[in-house]
């Protein structure tokens, strides 16, 4: 992180600004901002491609939820590129959460999980996942592996965990979801421009990616994600409520901590995709992403950006949007035809 707020400085410091900055060189250093997802990934070996296209089948499966009525595609679905467009998110019995669903694309790439990070690992989400009242619901443990027998996974567990002398627990059964969704990544035009092409995006995405840079986007909005690898204080030049008009602010991961230096703090989010993961923030305050990017100015940066910087640095967002990976676009036929319940 130092080095990377280092090279920021010197660039902006020895440019004063992007706007006549060669395209050649603009690749260049938008690389060691962002960096690139790769269009070919190592073939990962045969256990864990076991364990990818087991929690492939946990992630859509309706059955282990305590109603039947939620699983996780429910609000990460593929046609809202893995959100459900709902200020908030609901689990079992409709139950309501706090805040609206992120997107799960591009975790591979991220180092925060949830708005407050209150979980510190994929593997520690799912695994909560499968007993509390904003997910799957189940009582306790035993039920939760009750219906994981019930569905059939007895023998998927045995083989995508060859050497665990107890296979199905709910311990594998978080490794195998956060296998399945490291794996779901969405390379876009802009990693194609990034690695040379530069008719990859258009003129108009090139001045907005400038401009990114340029008013200081790229201090929190980095990496190959761009964000989702530190946490902010949302509002940090006036209270966020002053532009979103939250009715009741958000104390974001204060809640978590009881820390003064935590309050209004959230994740920064990845702006992959962010053309079609309306609505923003953690409380949906708006679905139109021009506000947004000139909320985010004035909040963050204590900026006033003109139409101009919002509509390009809009366009450049735009050229985020990637392919969806196909074990996600498509739905996975389940362990079995008739449910045999949890058995309990």
């Amino acid at each position: 992180m130092k080095r990377l707020v280092a090279l920021l400085f010197f660039f902006l410091t020895a440019n004063n600004s992007l706007a006549e900055t060669p395209v050649k060189e603009l690749q260049k250093t938008a690389k060691s901002l962002f960096g690139i997802i790769p269009a070919k990934e190592k073939l990962p070996d045969k256990t864990t491609l076991e364990q990818i296209e087991l929690g492939r089948k946990l992630f859509f499966d309706y059955r282990l939820s305590k109603d039947g009525s939620t699983a996780c595609v429910r609000c990460h679905q593929p046609q809202f590129y893995s959100t459900d467009r709902l200020p908030q998110s609901m689990g079992f019995n409709n139950n309501k959460g706090a805040r609206n669903a992120q997107s799960i694309l591009n975790l591979k790439h991220q180092t925060i999980v949830h708005w407050r990070f209150d979980r510190t690992s994929l593997e520690e989400q799912a695994l909560k996942a499968f007993t509390t009242p904003l997910s799957l619901g189940n009582s306790s443990v035993e039920e939760s592996l009750a219906r994981l027998r019930g569905a059939g996974y007895t023998s998927l567990f045995t083989r995508a965990f060859p050497k665990s002398s107890n296979a199905l627990s709910l311990e594998n059964a978080a490794v195998a979801l956060g296998q399945y969704q490291r794996s779901l990544t969405t390379r876009a035009p802009f990693d194609r421009f990034l690695e040379g092409d530069t008719k990859a995006i258009s003129l108009d995405a090139q001045k907005g990616l400038r401009t990114f840079i340029d008013v200081g986007c790229v201090s929190c909005h980095n990496g190959p994600a761009v964000g989702g690898r530190s946490l902010q204080k949302f509002g940090v030049f006036q209270n966020y409520w002053n532009l979103t008009q939250a009715p009741n602010p958000d104390k974001g991961r204060f809640e978590v901590t009881q820390k003064e230096e935590d309050l209004y703090v959230f994740k920064v989010p990845s702006l992959r995709n962010i053309s079609e993961t309306a609505p923003y923030f953690h409380d949906a305050s708006t679905s139109d992403l021009r506000t947004a990017i000139r909320w985010m100015g004035k909040l963050q940066l204590n900026k006033d950006l003109s139409d101009e910087q919002v509509q390009l640095i809009k366009t450049f967002l735009e050229s985020l949007k990637g392919e969806l990976p196909k074990n996600y676009r498509e739905a996975p036929e389940l362990t079995s035809e008739s449910y045999a319940g949890p058995n309990l």
